[in-house]
């Protein structure tokens, strides 16, 4: 009877929580839909930027979004559907332009790196990777942890994080299938799926190839500066930073989620014997893995292949999900059983990051954000730089948020006496690592769907990995990059 009400209790106190925060979410998109004309924002040269009242309701539904996505008032997949009503009733745009987002490329590319997992689950091929993964790092849980976070960092050097986290996703479930806690959420279970989100961002900021950010930025650099950055000097400057990052962040995990079980016993021995009783590899995962290789291969010379840059990355990884169903790999069941949750996540994540973008309510942040360092230490600028990318690169797509800041960030720098290299690489680092919201990246939202943790408690976990973040960054402006050679004033 005790447990009965303390159950009911602990749901009541729920509900009320969520009433409050959906409210609160309500409440904060009214303030500033309803408020007067915000002041215009005026960047170095005088030039001045106005909120028209698109943007500020661009601005309002953005602050409604991520307080309802924070503490999940409702499926995080609803919320990316109020995300599209709201533009169109409140006329902050059309119908045909808030919507169509929801099936822009990126969201497809993601559709199609959580198909990839799927096929890695249905044909035992994570069976395998998990076994033998397991025979090497032994029993121990904290080198479980390493061992997983080498893996995938060392992954999105030649493949894009979404498609490593959709891989890797998989084979952590099979792993913490010998856990021995079932479904259930634990210590050792959130480290596992947290930090895998957090390290496939650690690893995709050291090539080119981990994300589409860094083609981006170094787009926008050569247009203001004149200069090009090469895929070697890019990765050059950003090794250290990535490995050191995968290190730190390993610490934090195991500091912060330290497993309940110090060892799993047996679990070496175990782990062998499964692996010898899978038998030899069979045709269904050969072909699979011909088809994947296939597509990683395509898609890591799409940046040096001009042919293949007039294709788009989507179209290459789509190719795949086709060949899965045309070869018998993946069935109807399988497509009924994708977590369309995630998915539309994504969708509302581009339709809002593209409706700031085009009312022009991120320019107009980003202009009054920077403007207020202008006058300040080339230290403090840079520093402002990566925090503001950071932030943004947590409710919007990284790429838009490296479009809104690296043109701004450029024209301001030369003012401080800043060179524009340490302004490009501090700007990738802080966007390649989104820690505090779901939406912040594609492998955030994969790991939040095996239930091992909720999207507020990945906030509250996100900020002191978020100001760690920023200490590196600080330490690499002012101690490694310099002993490299990058120029940091000019």
């Amino acid at each position: 009877m005790k447990e009965i009400l303390f159950s009911s209790s602990k749901e009541a106190k729920a509900e009320r929580r969520r009433i409050f925060f959906l409210f609160l979410g309500v409440f904060l998109f009214s303030i500033v839909y309803f408020a007067p004309p915000f002041p215009n924002a005026i960047d170095p040269l005088g030039k001045s930027f106005e909120l028209t009242e698109e943007g500020k309701g661009a601005l309002a539904i953005f602050l409604l979004a991520g307080t309802w996505w924070v503490f999940e008032v409702v499926p995080i997949g609803i919320t990316s559907l109020t995300i599209g009503a709201l533009q169109v009733l409140f006329l902050v745009r059309s119908a045909k332009e808030a919507f169509n987002d929801f099936m822009d490329p990126s969201v497809m590319f993601i559709y199609s790196s959580i198909v990839i997992g799927l096929v890695f689950t249905k044909t035992g091929l994570t069976q395998r990777l998990a076994y033998k993964m397991l025979s090497v790092v032994g029993e121990k849980t904290t080198r479980i942890y390493l061992g997983v976070f080498i893996i995938t960092a060392a992954m999105t050097h030649v493949m894009a994080h979404t498609a490593v986290a959709a891989t890797i996703y998989p084979l952590l479930i099979a792993i913490y299938g010998f856990y021995g806690n079932a479904n259930q959420p634990t210590k050792f279970g959130k480290g596992l799926f947290i930090g895998m989100a957090y390290v496939a961002g650690a690893g995709s900021i050291i090539t080119l190839l981990g994300a589409a950010r860094g083609a981006v930025a170094i787009s926008f650099f050569e247009d203001i500066v004149g200069r090009n950055v090469s895929f070697f000097e890019l990765s050059y400057y950003m090794f250290p930073v990535g490995w050191l990052m995968t290190f730190i962040l390993w610490g934090f995990i195991v500091v912060l989620f330290k497993p309940e079980k110090r060892i799993i016993p047996g679990l070496k021995v175990k782990a062998k014997k499964l692996y010898k009783d899978l038998g030899p590899v069979n045709s269904k995962q050969y072909l699979s893995l011909t088809i994947i290789l296939c597509c990683i291969i395509a898609m890591s010379l799409h940046n040096f292949i001009p042919l293949l840059q007039q294709i788009s990355k989507t179209a290459i990884i789509l190719i795949s999900t086709i060949l899965f169903f045309v070869f018998k790999i993946l069935d109807l069941n399988d497509l009924e059983s994708i977590p369309w949750n995630i998915i539309l996540l994504f969708a509302g994540a581009m339709s809002i990051g593209f409706c700031l973008w085009e009312t022009g309510a991120a320019e107009w942040l980003a202009i009054n954000w920077l403007v207020l360092f202008q006058d300040t230490s080339w230290f403090i600028f840079v520093v402002s730089i990566a925090i503001f990318v950071m932030l943004m690169t947590n409710f919007i797509m990284n790429v838009a948020a490296i479009a809104i800041s690296i043109p701004v960030s450029l024209v301001i720098a030369p003012y401080i006496g800043v060179a524009p290299e340490v302004v490009l690489f501090a700007s990738l680092v802080a966007a390649g690592m989104p820690f505090m919201l779901l939406v912040g990246a594609a492998p955030n939202a994969i790991a939040y769907n095996s239930g091992q943790f909720t999207s507020s408690e990945f906030f509250k976990y996100g900020i002191p990995a978020s100001f760690i973040l920023i200490v590196v960054i600080i330490i690499v402006i002012t101690c490694i990059w310099p002993l490299m050679g990058m120029p940091i004033l000019m």
